[in-house]
């Protein structure tokens, strides 16, 4: 399917829409190489964007910034949406790291502990979850974009990390439903507005 990036949420780009690999041309063959995490994802559609020079330059600048929507205060305490740069959402290397050690070094997800690590926000960043050891998961690639910013309490019940847990000792997928009950007591980050 074509489809002009004018009919993409782009801040969805970097955000639940990820990079799963990369496209090659040469020799009359499109060469397509997906990241090992990401083949054999089912149930996917083809999507080619149709992109002029100045929808490129707005898709890299989402891709490299990682602009998102995030629950902002007000000035008069209401809550509303604003935009917020990738920027502001880093994690420190020592949390990630101590989040790390703290599950095994594997995915609390799945068990996988021979692939690349992220963390996990358990209360999503763009609803104010914090990058705290707390609010933070070590789990796979594959794991953390496919529950992309679903709920925690819908991801422990989602088909895919049903079936991805069997593989999980008793203890760890135990805790995994004891955070969802925990989620409440995690405090939100609150963007103030400056303007």
């Amino acid at each position: 399917m074509k489809t002009k990036l004018s009919d993409v949420d782009l801040l969805k780009i970097g955000n639940t829409i990820q990079m799963a690999g990369a496209v090659y041309v040469g020799e009359g063959r499109l060469f397509l190489a997906m990241f090992p995490e990401d083949r054999g994802v089912e149930g996917l559609e083809t999507v080619e964007l149709d992109m002029d020079l100045a929808d490129w330059e707005r898709f890299l600048r989402q891709t490299d910034l990682l602009e998102t929507e995030i629950l902002t205060k007000a000035s008069d305490g209401t809550l509303a949406k604003a935009i917020a740069r990738k920027s502001q959402r880093q994690i420190s290397q020592g949390v990630s790291w101590a989040v790390y050690k703290r599950a095994g070094y594997r995915c609390e997800y799945c068990g996988a502990n021979d692939v690349p690590l992220t963390v996990d926000h358990l209360v999503v960043w763009e609803e104010g979850g914090p990058s705290t050891e707390a609010n933070l998961s070590s789990c796979c690639r594959r794991c953390n974009k496919t529950r992309g910013n679903m709920a925690y309490s819908e991801w422990i019940k989602h088909p895919y990390y049903l079936r991805v847990s069997r593989g999980l000792d008793a203890e760890t997928r135990a805790e995994n439903e004891r955070r969802a009950t925990r989620l409440h007591s995690i405090s939100r980050v609150c963007h103030q507005r400056t303007r």
